[in-house]
């Protein structure tokens, strides 16, 4: 059941939530480029992989490849800046709860850098089985 603007404070709830149609697609869209804004600002390794992206994606339209296996090459790109946002907001989460040392945190943190990882190895398994496979 959708929670409603006049759920009880302390509900557990989001009053977020109760926002429906137009005005709900509005503020998401604002959120998601806030997000990417966010990002491309603070984090350096999100703007290494959007690089990376600007170059990549135009590339796998030139190359001589199925439209399936281009639609492979542009995706497997794009998977490794969604795993970057992910892991970028698993660390601040982090890092909002507390900056000292703990092993939890050094475990969130280091297994979004390995999902990041092996983003990128499916980039260059992607790429090569399309291109030489």
């Amino acid at each position: 059941m959708e929670p409603h603007d006049d759920t009880p404070p302390g509900s557990g709830e989001s009053p977020f939530k109760g926002k429906t149609g137009l005005t709900r697609l509005i503020n998401a869209l604002r959120y998601s480029l806030d997000g990417l804004a966010a990002a491309y600002r603070h984090e350096d390794a999100f703007r290494q992989e959007v690089l990376l992206a600007l170059v990549l994606i135009p590339l796998a339209l030139f190359l001589p490849a199925s439209g399936l296996g281009k639609a492979l090459m542009i995706a497997s790109v794009l998977l490794v800046l969604v795993v970057e946002l992910l892991n970028s907001a698993i660390e601040a989460a982090v890092d909002r709860v507390s900056l000292e040392r703990h092993r939890l945190a050094k475990r969130a943190k280091d297994i979004g850098s390995a999902a990041v990882l092996i983003a990128l190895i499916n980039v260059v398994a992607t790429w090569g089985l399309v291109l030489f496979g």
